[in-house]
């Protein structure tokens, strides 16, 4: 190990050394000639990095995990998961490995973990690999996720391996690098339960308590304080998600931070045409997270993290059960107070319209927008212009203008704020045929469309001229779109 590398990160083994039973200490494949794809410049500022040591040859190899800062452990780590609702009790990091914890600039502890790293124990069979196109997809996604203001895990670089990766066909190889304020999931303290050690069970959660929601530690019974405070951040990390038209695509319970990050951009994706059955995922066949049901699932998800801390919130099992499922029956309404206050603000609505008048325009308009297959993303933009009567809305987005004139009425006598909708209604998402182009070009050589996207993507609400493409919905002629695990 170089000592450029090491002084590039300092690393912490916080997880590691306190909870070794939900780690195996493992090492990356070797990679003998990373390739450095993209890197965050202004992440890696904000981590307290340099970006010329991370380019550089140990830099690269510190992201791909070749070289480890001394004093660092890296683990990959266990957890269990429902996926597609039937329980795995052994998941786990197969291609993943979590390097240790950075403090940041602002002094908190952020995970470095790697994706595309290699084979773990378990990898229950797979190869450990990562396609550049499945990691690149990670990279934008998050960011622009970030961009938004939506809680999610951030991706530090995307480093190409020179290995050949098999799927369908053979793909080039990549290491993604993620930073996240930590991977602890519903599905690591499922794995824990399944252990049958309440002390583990208590060390995990405390935690959980200790890295984000330190406020409930001196509560008279801070683990149901951890409860309630992870029901409220997926309450509104999903609220977030329906506002601005994102599918996740695989809402299990191992996909479910503990922080409240979005996590995981395998099978996901933003809407065209508004539709609440919108289905991305090549293997979600039911429908089960479909974008309507992400609330439910989120609440399923919920309800079985609060399975794990009964042993936790009281002695007596009925009073446990009791106690978690009145913090449970928080999460509609908290949900429905998040989606609520944003949908006012998407139609530029003021604090002075009660959510009785707000909401139940929203629905309207949604209903509408469903009906006509209206694209959601540039109807909620260009809506602004309609403040003063721009008649654009009609024949550019809607198929019926007739079928809107009533609504777009009725909201203005409401005193809608034009420059306040174009503060949280963005120009510019990852269009999924945009997003295929650069994927497609990146992996025959070419960043620049990838770039060009993340440009856009990252200031999502800030018209620019030269953009028009990135804001305008995919041609008829791209279709039906569906996307994948990449595993």
């Amino acid at each position: 190990m170089s000592a450029s590398a090491q002084s590039t990160m300092q690393l912490r083994s916080d997880f590691a050394h306190s909870l070794p039973e939900l780690g195996i200490p493992w090492q990356a494949q070797d990679i003998p000639h990373p390739r450095l794809l993209v890197l965050n410049e202004s992440l890696t500022a904000d981590l307290g990095l340099d970006a010329s040591e991370l380019r550089s040859e140990h830099g690269l190899r510190l992201l791909t995990g070749g070289d480890v800062p001394e004093g660092a452990t890296p683990v990959a780590q266990a957890y269990a998961g429902h996926q597609f609702g039937g329980y795995s009790p052994r998941l786990g990091d197969g291609r993943a490995l979590l390097l240790g914890e950075l403090a940041g600039a602002d002094g908190a502890l952020h995970d470095v973990h790697l994706k595309g790293s290699g084979r773990t124990p378990f990898a229950r069979g797979g190869d450990g690999q990562a396609g550049v196109a499945q990691m690149l997809r990670e990279y934008v996604i998050s960011e622009a996720m970030h961009a938004l203001g939506i809680p999610t895990t951030r991706s530090l670089a995307v480093v190409g391996t020179g290995l050949p990766v098999y799927r369908e066909a053979e793909l080039p190889g990549a290491v993604l690098v993620r930073v996240a304020s930590s991977h602890l999931r519903v599905g690591t303290f499922q794995y824990a339960q399944a252990m049958g050690d309440t002390d583990l069970l208590g060390r995990l959660a405390d935690h959980a308590i200790s890295r984000h929601y330190p406020e409930v530690a001196e509560h008279e019974n801070p683990y149901l304080g951890l409860l309630q405070g992870v029901i409220s951040a997926q309450a509104s990390l999903v609220a977030q998600w329906m506002l601005v038209g994102f599918v996740h695509g695989v809402m299990n319970t191992d996909n479910t931070t503990i922080s409240g990050e979005t996590i995981d951009y395998g099978p996901c994706a933003f809407m065209d045409a508004f539709s609440t059955s919108a289905v991305y995922s090549s293997i979600d066949r039911g429908g089960r997270y479909a974008y309507g049901n992400q609330p439910l699932a989120a609440e399923w998800n919920l309800t079985r993290f609060a399975e794990t801390l009964l042993p936790l919130l009281h002695e007596d099992e009925k009073e446990a059960a009791a106690m978690a499922t009145d913090a449970l029956g928080g999460f509609r309404s908290q949900y429905s107070a998040a989606w609520s206050a944003g949908a006012r603000a998407k139609m530029g609505l003021g604090a002075e319209v009660d959510v009785d008048t707000a909401a139940p325009l929203m629905n309207e308009l949604l209903t509408l927008l469903e009906e006509h297959e209206v694209d959601h993303t540039s109807f909620f933009r260009r809506l602004s212009r309609a403040v003063s009567g721009d008649s654009e809305l009609k024949p550019n987005l809607v198929s019926d203008p007739a079928a809107f004139e009533n609504w777009i009425r009725r909201w203005r006598q409401l005193g809608p704020d034009a420059d306040l909708m174009n503060r949280v209604n963005p120009a510019y998402i990852p269009r999924n045929h945009l997003v295929e182009e650069a994927l497609s070009a990146a992996v025959a050589g070419s960043m620049e469309p990838m770039h060009q996207l993340l440009d856009a993507v990252t200031r999502p609400y800030e018209e620019r001229p030269g953009l028009e493409r990135c804001a305008e919905p995919a041609p008829e002629d791209f279709g039906a779109y569906r996307t994948f695990c990449g595993t």
